[in-house]
């Protein structure tokens, strides 16, 4: 007996690997510069985005981490861009923190973040990224349902490797960790996700209705 494997492809085949960036980056502009610098400039807006977001950061009694609006930068940025660019956006944000420019919330910088008891969140951020750009260039952004997915599973990997880092750099156990480090930021992240899950297939609708210039 076999079964189908459900397809994770929610576009036409002819739109696979498409994503909003494709679309926002006018042809005109497009066709004056190399694929190459056009890829560069908006990885770039990427990591200016991430830096942006990580001004935003509240500090919570009781844990080493803090609120913040990378997480939500992080599922805007991967679903816009793309496996490849959303990637490379999150990674090049961290190498910045991490060369020492005060990036990371609340002005924080350097190699010993990584190391510490935030260092989980932010590879966790290039992990999500990765994810929620792939699942966008396979079509998952486009209706709320699979956006909705999408940005499920970026945050949870962001958790996935965030926790258990968390534990085992501040020695707390893991119950502890997910104390700490999760059950703070159920409904802040909630909603955060959910807003991302709105603006993609908002964006993909403007996209839609604006006149071609394509």
């Amino acid at each position: 007996m076999s079964y189908a494997v459900p397809s994770l492809v929610r576009v036409p085949l002819a739109e696979k690997g498409l994503t909003i960036a494709d679309f926002l980056v006018p042809v005109r502009v497009g066709e004056r510069v190399s694929p190459l610098v056009r890829h560069a400039g908006l990885v770039a807006a990427g990591i200016a985005l991430l830096v942006l977001a990580a001004r935003i950061a509240i500090p919570i009694p009781g844990t080493p981490v803090p609120f913040v609006l990378t997480n939500f930068g992080v599922l805007v940025v991967g679903g816009s861009l793309g496996l490849r660019r959303g990637a490379f956006a999150a990674l090049g944000y961290v190498l910045l923190g991490v060369v020492g420019l005060p990036v990371f919330a609340e002005g924080h910088a350097g190699f010993a973040v990584l190391l510490g008891a935030r260092g989980g969140y932010l590879l966790g951020f290039i992990a999500a990224a990765a994810l929620v750009g792939r699942l966008a260039e396979l079509g998952w952004d486009r209706r709320f349902g699979g956006a909705i997915g999408a940005t499920l599973l970026g945050t949870a990997v962001i958790y996935l490797i965030g926790v258990p880092w968390l534990a085992l750099t501040t020695g707390m156990p893991l119950g502890d960790a997910v104390v700490k480090g999760l059950e703070p930021f159920v409904l802040a992240d909630a909603a955060k996700l959910a807003a991302a899950a709105i603006l993609f297939p908002a964006t993909w609708w403007v996209v839609g209705r604006r006149p071609s210039d394509r």
